[in-house]
């Protein structure tokens, strides 16, 4: 029994030592209970089974003796002050990367661990000083002035896991690091599942900005990371490319074509016009407080859709897919991985015929 995930998982389901005893049918007690979350005793089969399904998670879960844990954990726009929500985050987290470490280490795959590009992280004392750290990462990475296709699968090129998860709604992102003895931390990034593609794209690029940028005390890191997450997504010289240098109107479709472009949020794009002074700030202010500009807030206009971009983690599917092709793992183990039915990873690895 993994003290720490039975704790968690007691958590995640606000559960008091007494009401998770009285819910297992009074087969364990509390003090019992507690004696596994301190380690003291471990339960047999017939208790573990009962914990697991009243916690509602997988005995493996309670049983995992990988060593994984969550080190450093960082919620992003509100925090989450209720217990059980924080738990649940964590333990959802814990148990996509616990699998994805798995895999990896099954198919003997190249270690993809982040590394700051040379140079990095840059000092920011100014917004400015947060556009040409954008600017900087793109040249690194050789990316020119394009738009980025896939944000999820360039995070993941460099080393950083993307979890896309359901959320409390008062969260866009959440970046974390998983510690494993004998190796270094794993670095990644958890988005909402319920915002929408274009949100999710920004998140990803400001949480890149959290790791790449060595912000200044006097300015906002909040602030600096939203500067940084627009200019990477939309360099300036392809702003300017669309738009021209300076406008004092736009037309409403121009600005959807734009945003589809380079896979922004029509809110963000109209900023990030503000930001580069292709539109004065007074224009900004007067859009940002007109109904459509507080609508998008909320309900973002004409939203990119799954078959205009991928902006799914599949790395981790095609390393599943990858060993059960090779017979490194049984049909039943993918399944348990990817948690998909026996039958959906089937179709998976031989397709309809």
């Amino acid at each position: 029994m993994n003290a720490e995930r039975l704790k968690l998982a007691r958590k995640r389901v606000g559960l008091s030592l007494r009401a998770l005893a009285d819910k297992t049918g009074g087969i364990v007690s509390a003090q019992g209970i507690g004696h596994y979350e301190s380690g003291r005793s471990r339960p047999g089969s017939q208790i573990l089974i009962a914990l697991s399904k009243a916690l509602d998670v997988a005995p493996s879960f309670l049983m995992s003796a990988s060593g994984i844990r969550l080190g450093r954990l960082d919620f992003r726009k509100k925090s989450i002050t209720k217990a059980s929500e924080r738990a649940a985050v964590q333990a959802e987290i814990l148990d996509v990367l616990e699998r994805y470490l798995i895999i990896e280490e099954i198919v003997g795959a190249p270690e993809t661990a982040w590394k700051l590009p040379e140079g990095f992280p840059l000092r920011v004392e100014t917004l400015e000083d947060a556009e040409h750290a954008a600017e900087e990462l793109r040249v690194a990475w050789d990316l020119g002035h394009d738009p980025i296709p896939d944000m999820v699968e360039l995070m993941e090129e460099h080393g950083i896991k993307v979890v896309i998860r359901d959320l409390p709604d008062s969260v866009d992102g959440i970046t974390c690091e998983v510690e494993r003895q004998g190796y270094s931390p794993v670095r990644a990034v958890a988005c909402n599942k319920s915002k929408g593609i274009e949100r999710r794209r920004l998140t990803l690029a400001h949480e890149l900005g959290h790791a790449v940028l060595d912000i200044a005390g006097d300015i906002k890191e909040e602030k600096a990371c939203q500067r940084f997450a627009g200019a990477f997504l939309a360099p300036a010289v392809a702003v300017r490319r669309e738009f021209g240098e300076d406008r004092s109107c736009l037309a409403l479709a121009e600005l959807m074509l734009v945003k589809r472009l380079l896979g922004i949020s029509a809110s963000a794009l109209v900023y990030r016009l503000k930001d580069l002074k292709i539109i004065p700030g007074h224009e900004y202010e007067r859009f940002s407080m007109s109904p459509q500009g507080r609508s998008w807030r909320k309900i973002e206009p004409e939203p990119l859709a799954c078959e205009d971009c991928n902006e799914k983690p599949n790395r981790f599917l095609r390393l599943v897919l990858r060993a059960l092709a090779e017979e490194m793992i049984s049909l039943s183990k993918a399944s348990e991985l990817l948690g998909m039915s026996v039958q959906d990873v089937r179709l998976k690895l031989v397709g309809t015929e």
